[in-house]
């Protein structure tokens, strides 16, 4: 128990990055705790005014992702595990063929829909979190926000020109092609599979966080690089593609870690308030309370 407590001291109050910001000073901002998806979900349970984005577009998009994964595993499944026998033993070739079969079937759902049918949708979870957290003058920097209006949803003006939640990205696409044969490794090929995608899936996940500080390309690489920021975004890019390898649920899981993205930047500008306070005696801070 006492290594427990060390460790999540470590995580949530020793890792800080060393990012000047326009208009801030050049101390360092400290990081956050270890936010990951699940965070998001429980976020997105509890908040009902976020629960209308299920609808519209997501509903026949999981109907579809359905349909795909289910193609896919009456026609390569067998296949596939009959390969993956030849280098391993016993029932490790069916677990190991079932993830292979649900990466292949995320890949497609990715490139063909995901990117252009749920950003937007990923782009006003992540803002209303942000508002929902206190954090409404940060989301004004790009878009309008009516804080007369107590749904922290509704209270969203139009998304700024060219908002996404994360770009497509070809390098990533590419990578996670080039991964897939980890999974022939056996058991601990899905693993190795899952940490190495999440390593370059992960600083996407904040990218509307770069936009709203107004982060330039110099300034976004910096922050990546941070070393304690690399583990941090690899284990939240490793946990959200986890969630992506579950069928139908899986669209529901893009909307939960895009609160989740929200939280880890609202933790961000929480400890950033109150490390500007400590410097400065004068300036107040609204109370921080954590998300659970």
């Amino acid at each position: 128990m006492a290594l427990r407590n060390r460790l999540s001291q470590h995580f949530t109050m020793s890792w800080t990055y060393p990012l000047r910001v326009s208009g801030d000073s050049a101390r360092p901002l400290p990081a956050p705790k270890l936010t990951s998806p699940r965070q998001g979900i429980v976020h997105f349970a509890r908040n009902r005014s976020l629960w209308p984005l299920l609808k519209a577009r997501l509903i026949p998009l999981a109907v579809l992702s359905l349909g795909i994964t289910l193609l896919l595993f009456l026609i390569t499944y067998l296949p596939q595990v009959a390969f993956l026998a030849v280098f391993h033993r016993k029932g490790s070739a069916w677990l190991n063929g079932t993830f292979l079969v649900l990466s292949e079937a995320n890949l497609i759902v990715v490139i063909f829909f995901e990117a252009f049918l749920v950003d937007k949708t990923q782009v006003d979870v992540v803002d209303a979190v942000l508002v929902h957290r206190g954090h409404a003058a940060l989301v004004r920097n790009v878009r309008p926000v009516d804080e007369d209006e107590p749904d922290c949803l509704r209270c969203l003006g139009p998304r700024d020109k060219g908002a996404e939640y994360a770009p497509f990205s070809l390098r990533q696409i590419i990578e996670f092609v080039l991964l897939l044969p980890l999974n022939l490794v056996p058991y601990v090929g899905v693993p190795l599979f899952l940490l190495g995608t999440g390593y370059r899936a992960g600083p996407l996940q904040q990218w509307r966080y770069y936009k709203l500080k107004g982060f330039d390309k110099k300034q976004r690489r910096a922050y990546i690089n941070e070393k304690s920021h690399k583990w941090q975004m690899m284990w939240f890019g490793s946990v959200a593609l986890l969630l992506q390898l579950i069928p139908v649920a899986s669209l529901l899981f893009l909307i939960t870690t895009a609160a989740g993205t929200g939280l880890w930047a609202a933790d961000l500008e929480d400890r950033a308030a109150r490390a500007s306070a400590a410097d400065d005696p004068g300036v107040q801070s609204d109370p921080y309370v954590d998300e659970p």
